[in-house]
């Protein structure tokens, strides 16, 4: 696997260097526009509109645009002269409960392993935070990037979790429409609690698939080998009548559900014990 970045966690007064490296992996399958017609891959050009022409990358400067058609040219120089100092290292700040975090400031994943001279130190910050309960928050600067983050255990390995600042989770208020407060039925409520019941389960991520993204793999697959690709008719919609009579007909449906997960349960439970 490849390191996409080396430094050290500060903690303290102890320094523990680490490399970091992907959690994860995009793998939505690209495609490239192509012309019609002769099947080429589209160029896009860097072009001025005003000069009507290609323009090469030495022309192309920075621009805020602070208000419509007017902007403020912005020299790389001026950047350089207010970036953070670029410290190679994950400065830890304070240690909080992962509950107090909610998922939406979580960003990217990072996994982090100890350099050569690390180990020892490394498990003995992993154990701490297993034994205490509590994750840390630090900062970082990756390039010229200075991001919070999150510091955890996750299968015995310490991962990084790059986090947005407050100032960039929006305020949920500018968001039109939101139901307050709206009177309830009480059978629609109790029939909205049983299907959540109904659909009950233990995460377990291997369960999941991305159906479509399969799918698309299949016909390509299909298409490269020359197969025939017979677009089926689209399925008619069933028409829901009302709330209740949805609620109902999803409870009856995951009723039987439920009932095979719990037989399962028991089951292995017996073997177990």
């Amino acid at each position: 696997m490849h390191t996409m970045w080396k430094g050290s966690i500060s903690f303290g007064l102890v320094n523990i260097p680490i490399r970091m490296f992907a959690s994860t992996e995009n793998k939505d399958i690209k495609f490239r526009y192509l012309h019609d017609k002769c099947r080429t891959p589209i160029k896009y050009e860097k072009k001025c509109l005003t000069c009507d022409r290609e323009v090469t990358i030495d022309e192309i400067v920075k621009g805020y645009e602070y208000e419509p058609g007017r902007f403020v040219i912005i020299q790389e120089e001026e950047m350089e002269s207010i970036q953070p100092e670029v410290k190679k290292s994950i400065e830890i700040l304070d240690f909080v409960e992962l509950t107090e975090i909610d998922p939406i400031y979580f960003d990217k994943s990072y996994y982090l392993s100890p350099q050569e001279t690390g180990e020892k130190a490394y498990h003995l910050l992993r154990q701490a935070m297993k034994d205490t309960g509590r994750i840390a928050i630090a900062k970082i600067t990756i390039r010229t990037k200075q991001s919070l983050a999150a510091l955890r255990v996750y299968n015995n390995l310490l991962v990084l979790e790059s986090i947005f600042y407050p100032d960039e989770v929006r305020n949920v208020e500018q968001i039109p429409g939101i139901p307050q407060q709206i009177a309830l039925d009480e059978k629609e409520l109790s029939m909205a609690v049983q299907l959540i019941n109904n659909l009950a389960a233990s995460f377990e991520p291997e369960k999941y698939t991305d159906e479509y993204r399969i799918a698309l793999k299949e016909l390509i697959n299909k298409k490269i080998e020359g197969e025939e690709i017979e677009v089926p008719h689209e399925a008619p919609q069933r028409n829901i009548i009302d709330l209740m009579q949805a609620l109902q007909a999803s409870v009856e449906q995951t009723r039987a559900g439920a009932t095979k997960k719990k037989a399962k349960v028991r089951k292995k439970k017996a073997t177990v014990s």
